[in-house]
């Protein structure tokens, strides 16, 4: 029988601490504030992990009485707070309301070896022998490896829609579909300008959450097929994982999915 990790507060500092030795968010240059976004309560026993700061998951979160919110889409990007009024006013007042914090790390929790979205994705899909891949900024955010046997495109498209998406809706899938699928090169979210690094380093598919108008034309006349299993469902895996290894550290943690076709 099984039994719950045991659960044991944390000053806020030391979550922070946490959270930053885990993810290194001071390696990446970000289009995104990374960390603590809105401090909240100095104690926290209770956090919920998920993809994005709206206010379905900040309500969620005050629902199950969680002291800290950490996700993938924080509130604070490059530009900063400009102006606090309207949706944004609104999540803001919600969160120093209830008292909690709240923790983003966008490229951080991407990239992550063990518990990113990258790494995550690649798991879901039976992806092999995985590898750095998908430069931003200079930086690899992304993952490549093999299928093992190889697939097809539409047999692709099938796990996808079991193991990563859970249904057929919003898959963008374009390339051969008779020619065997090996290699294949992943980056959770809205990355798919890299199929051009996927076609740079020959690969046979190319793997990510968003579709663009070119990628039919340049899957198709290239050779590497291109696949987008949408923004939110490719970014699930790190909060997911995140929320487990949480658990393991005395924190009340769990994962909180706001549904989101897009």
């Amino acid at each position: 029988m099984s039994h719950p990790d045991p659960v044991s507060p944390m000053r806020r500092v030391d979550v922070t601490a946490l959270l930053d030795t885990l993810l290194q968010p001071a390696r990446f240059s970000d289009v995104a504030e990374n960390g603590l976004q809105v401090e909240g309560t100095d104690t926290i026993e209770r956090v919920v992990c998920g993809v994005t700061a709206n206010l379905a998951l900040i309500d969620a979160a005050i629902d199950v009485g969680a002291h800290a919110i950490v996700v993938h889409h924080g509130l604070v990007w490059g530009g900063g707070i400009r102006r606090l009024d309207g949706w944004l006013k609104t999540r803001v007042q919600r969160l120093l309301q209830a008292g909690i914090n709240l923790y983003a790390y966008h490229l951080p929790l991407d990239a992550h070896p063990d518990v990113g979205n990258n790494v995550g994705l690649a798991r879901a899909l039976g992806v092999t022998d995985v590898v750095p891949f998908g430069r931003y900024k200079g930086q690899p955010i992304g993952c490549a490896g093999a299928f093992l046997p190889s697939l097809t495109l539409p047999q692709l498209v099938d796990r996808a829609r079991q193991d990563v998406v859970g249904h057929a809706n919003g898959i963008s899938a374009f390339g051969d579909a008779n020619r065997p699928l090996r290699s294949v090169g992943l980056c959770s979210g809205g990355a798919p300008d890299l199929l051009h690094e996927a076609i740079g380093l020959g690969l046979d598919v190319y793997v990510t959450g968003e579709v663009t108008e070119y990628v039919k034309a340049v899957a198709e006349e290239s050779g590497t097929a291109f696949v987008a299993l949408g923004h939110h469902a490719t970014e699930r895996f790190g909060p997911r994982a995140l929320a487990a290894t949480l658990r393991t550290s005395g924190l009340d943690a769990r994962f909180i999915d706001i549904d989101n076709p897009a």
